[in-house]
């Protein structure tokens, strides 16, 4: 497999995709590129190999790893059959194997991550502040400059709904004389139905990810989204998905029906109770859209427990799982209980005297 490297035209260092300046910038000249021009750039090398000696640099498969070469160094880059853009781990070029983002494999859109390392960080330290139990290792620094953004392959569903349910639903209402107190409930069914279009509907496709945990950094700008390039790749980490299109159509089928029947409930009002019965929901019309999307990811471990943060490289929304360390949370127990006890100790004293 093919692997590409994006160089600094001007001095042949390699470039990176700068989030906050949305531009290839080289950090040893300070030269400063559009992505689509380098895109340009490329693709008429690509034109002119045979017309010109070019060295291709290709991926040896050792079954679920494959090792490349870096063409900067020389140094061996491992990655599996689904690895889009890393590292390389000696000279730390940014690569891109262009055999995973080329022909079906190439995805359509892309939203360039807009929120930096820094962001991240700081996202992080926030998220920490003020959890008196967390343990003091997981507010280490170097812990923290753990983190990696991550473009995370996604498929994006549009679809019509049409959807049906039926309610049960309470009205009660309450009155009193100057001998009884009355309660009297109405009982209703309620029908309803509606058609909805959906666009954009996000799926992650890829097994490494948590579904629960990309739905819950939600939602995406996806009118920010462009035209797929390799060049936003570089100087991330990126996978191609794992899961096809159409094993992903169940879990945008079970999204489109949860909104759908949101819609049809929130329909129903000025009742005292309302139970759902009965729902239906179909759907026709569906395609899908292949993006990548940018996520920042610390994954880390804790007494044999592994807890995993995550950041909307878009929004800045962040997410994760905290330890508790038990015993700063019998230290604080014991502080309340002797905050409490001692008032407590003064007032019966008081009423016993």
């Amino acid at each position: 497999m093919d692997i590409l490297n994006y160089k600094c035209p001007a001095c042949g260092a390699p470039l990176r995709f700068d989030s906050a300046k949305q531009l290839l910038v080289c950090d040893s000249c300070g030269n400063e590129f559009e992505a689509a021009a380098m895109e340009q750039l490329n693709a008429d090398m690509e034109e002119k190999k045979d017309e010109f000696e070019f060295e291709e640099y290709h991926g040896e498969d050792l079954g679920e790893g494959v090792v490349y070469t870096c063409p900067s160094c020389g140094g061996e880059i491992i990655g599996d059959a689904n690895t889009i853009a890393t590292k390389c781990p000696y000279c730390d070029n940014p690569t891109v194997m262009s055999g995973n983002v080329s022909g079906m494999l190439r995805p359509d859109l892309v939203i360039p991550f807009k929120l930096s390392k820094e962001d991240a960080k700081k996202g992080l330290i926030n998220f920490y502040k003020d959890k008196k139990l967390m343990p003091n290792a997981f507010k280490d620094e170097n812990r923290i400059n753990e983190i990696q953004g991550i473009y995370v392959p996604f498929w994006l569903f549009d679809c019509d709904a049409s959807a049906s349910a039926s309610f049960r639903a309470t009205r009660v209402r309450t009155w009193s004389d100057r001998n009884y107190n009355y309660t009297r409930t109405d009982y209703f069914n309620i029908y309803r139905e509606g058609v909805g279009s959906f666009e954009k509907v996000p799926v992650d496709g890829s097994t490494k990810m948590d579904d629960a945990m990309m739905e819950a950094i939600e939602p995406y700008d996806i009118s920010e989204a462009i035209p797929f390039g390799s060049a936003y790749l570089t100087g991330y980490l990126a996978d191609k998905y794992d899961v096809d299109e159409k094993a992903s159509e169940p879990r945008a089928g079970d999204r489109v029906k949860t909104s759908m029947n949101m819609f049809l409930r929130q329909s129903v009002e000025g009742y005292s109770t309302v139970t759902t019965t009965n729902s239906g929901c179909s759907t026709k019309n569906g395609k899908a859209t292949y993006a990548l999307l940018p996520v920042w990811i610390l994954n880390t471990k804790w007494k044999d427990k592994l807890y995993t943060f995550a950041m909307n490289g878009q929004t800045g929304k962040f997410i994760g799982n905290l330890p508790c360390d038990k015993g700063k949370f019998w230290r604080m127990l014991l502080i309340i209980a002797a905050a409490v006890a001692v008032p407590l100790a003064a007032i019966l004293l008081l009423l016993f005297m």
